[in-house]
């Protein structure tokens, strides 16, 4: 039975059938192809820092922050670490036992024996020794509020080369903008968040600001762009950075500037600058 020619060659068809891409007879419908279409918008971001990583050491390791089902993870084995000698690991970090059981299971059913599992919550993976010292790419597609901030002390934590980030659920900032609004009100700024809409919207937006900052007052290069178009989802917000040991006073003082400006003093632990 020959595959559908949206397939790239040597992809794995029962994992493609394991993430419902493909039928179980082989087949692709609207979605499937809709759905493909997005993992490879996706890893056309991630395979030039993959590719960078392999140039400089052949032993590349990711992890996988919030990694759920794993889909991402075994979509990168399958299209670039499985072709490689043995060394290099992808590590999917979740919380439900049950995910990271079915995905053991899967990955020994794949013959990946590059993919690893662990049950921690995304702050706990920061000091578990079931971790390497240091990594080369972070990713965290949808880790829901915060667990996105602890991936990026993760990231910074373990020196990695490359953050790949899409963030989702940002209601911490939005609670504090809420509380001090009173607080705010003096600052005609505060017109950008005084309706509860605005509240949750803003509380998002600069969320998203305040990572790029703090990641660029580590020095890194960050670049911010859409993942898919608005019509699949509205968090499809992807954040790219790479370490470029840039300058960092610049933002480190522009995000302190705004964390004073907006009433979020309280905050500082959350983006610390080293």
């Amino acid at each position: 039975m020959s595959t559908p020619p949206e397939i790239r060659p040597g992809q794995s068809i029962e994992l493609l059938k394991e993430l419902h891409i493909l039928t179980r007879d082989g087949k692709m419908n609207q979605d499937s192809r809709r759905k493909l279409k997005q993992v490879y918008h996706l890893y056309q971001f991630i395979e030039p820092l993959l590719e960078s990583v392999r140039a400089e050491h052949p032993d590349l390791t990711l992890v996988d922050h919030g990694a759920g089902k794993s889909y991402l993870g075994f979509i990168l084995y399958d299209l670039f670490f499985k072709s490689l000698p043995a060394g290099p690991m992808i590590y999917g970090i979740e919380t439900r036992d049950e995910l990271v059981d079915k995905s053991r299971e899967l990955a020994t059913r794949l013959g990946f024996p590059g993919m690893g599992f662990l049950n921690l919550s995304v702050a706990d993976s920061i000091t578990s020794d079931k971790l390497p010292a240091t990594v080369d790419i972070v990713t965290a597609l949808h880790a829901c509020n915060t667990a996105t901030d602890d991936a990026i002390q993760f990231a910074l934590k373990k020196k990695a080369k490359h953050i790949v980030l899409v963030p989702c659920c940002q209601a911490e900032v939005a609670a504090v903008l809420r509380k001090n609004k009173q607080q705010a009100l003096r600052n005609p700024l505060t017109e950008l968040w005084r309706h509860p809409l605005h509240t949750r919207e803003f509380g998002s937006q600069i969320t998203n600001v305040l990572r790029c900052l703090q990641l660029e007052a580590h020095g890194y290069q960050v670049t911010v762009t859409e993942l898919v178009g608005w019509e699949h989802s509205m968090k499809n917000e992807l954040i790219v950075a790479t370490f470029k040991d840039l300058p960092r006073k610049r933002p480190a003082d522009r995000m302190h500037d705004i964390l004073q400006t907006l009433a979020l003093d309280e905050m500082k632990e959350r983006f610390f600058v080293e």
